[in-house]
């Protein structure tokens, strides 16, 4: 039996026999999801659509029809929203992975259209883990970013954050409602602004230096044992390694997509993460390499385990 995983605040036994959703959907082929999805909504049909065409390498459209049980029209109005959003490349009769280069960085409302269901999974796990009156840090990203609405009524917390569009989530919270007692601080580092709306660079990478924080929740472009966590930026792959040292423990929110992906610049190994938090899409395979190089997994949307403790 492999190390120990936490699902959800659940700790289980990693091993040959934990299978995730994602991996028993492979097992018996994605053909195995026609009749139950016949109902599913576009968001997720389309990250299915998704996932088979990174697996696969390429889908064929009457493929997808038979597996989903919809319409030609309704696949391939499917395949024009992911090619907008550039996660996939049409082709004739079908689409094929977009293959981007380890410098490509994507802007915020592109990737914010991505996995919505399972960033809101995820932000609601990690959320459970910050204790009211803490300091934490959060990094930019859309995963960080759907985390900040999950705070807003955490009391007392101090939040420091690179990313103008977290800022923005408490500011407008604030700006909205009656002022009201515990309403987080928020400090908002200087620096360049980044296509991700982050903001990197010396100015940013100073103030947190001077800054020290309970926990550090980190978004990332990809993440895996070979490279660690990634981005295709490099200032701020300099910002995010101050983010680290300046944290007592770091937990990085990513869903599922990002295992196995590798930025330009690597900014910490997998011995540097204390916690991830991602969602259930996550092969079982790729859970018990995780478990092997991490101290917890937490795996949102899985039970919990009314008996474990919450701290990370």
């Amino acid at each position: 039996m492999g190390r120990l995983r936490t699902g959800g605040g659940r700790r289980v036994p990693v091993g040959p026999g934990a299978r995730g959703v994602s991996d028993g959907l492979a097992a018996k082929g994605t053909g195995a999801y026609v009749s139950e999805n016949q109902n599913l909504l576009a968001e997720q049909r389309r990250a299915l659509i998704l996932d088979e065409v990174r697996r696969r390498g390429g889908v064929r459209v009457n493929e997808l029809t038979r597996k989903l049980g919809v319409s030609d029209m309704t696949v391939r109005r499917d395949l024009d929203a992911l090619a907008r959003q550039g996660v996939l490349e049409k082709v004739h009769g079908g689409a094929v992975p977009l293959v981007e280069a380890s410098t490509h960085e994507p802007g915020f409302e592109a990737k914010s259209g991505l996995e919505l269901s399972a960033k809101d999974d995820i932000a609601r796990a990690a959320a459970e883990l910050v204790p009211p009156g803490a300091a934490i840090a959060l990094s930019g990203g859309t995963t960080t970013y759907a985390l900040a609405g999950r705070l807003l009524d955490v009391p007392d917390l101090t939040v420091v954050t690179n990313s103008v569009r977290v800022a923005d989530v408490f500011h407008a919270a604030q700006r909205t409602s009656d002022p009201r007692q515990g309403a987080a601080t928020v400090v908002l580092t200087g620096g360049v602004r980044t296509p991700s709306d982050s903001l990197v660079g010396p100015v940013a990478d100073q103030a947190i230096a001077m800054l020290h924080f309970d926990l550090l929740f980190l978004g990332v472009h990809g993440i895996s044992v070979e490279a660690g966590l990634s981005t295709p930026n490099l200032a701020e792959a300099e910002t995010n390694r101050r983010l680290v040292q300046s944290a007592r423990r770091v937990v990085v929110v990513a869903d599922h997509t990002k295992w196995g992906t590798v930025g330009l610049s690597s900014f910490a190994s997998l011995d540097q993460v204390d916690t991830l938090v991602t969602d259930s899409g996550l092969p079982a395979g790729a859970r018990d390499e995780i478990s092997e190089h991490l101290p917890r997994l937490v795996v949102a949307g899985e039970p919990d385990d009314p008996a474990e403790p919450s701290d990370v």
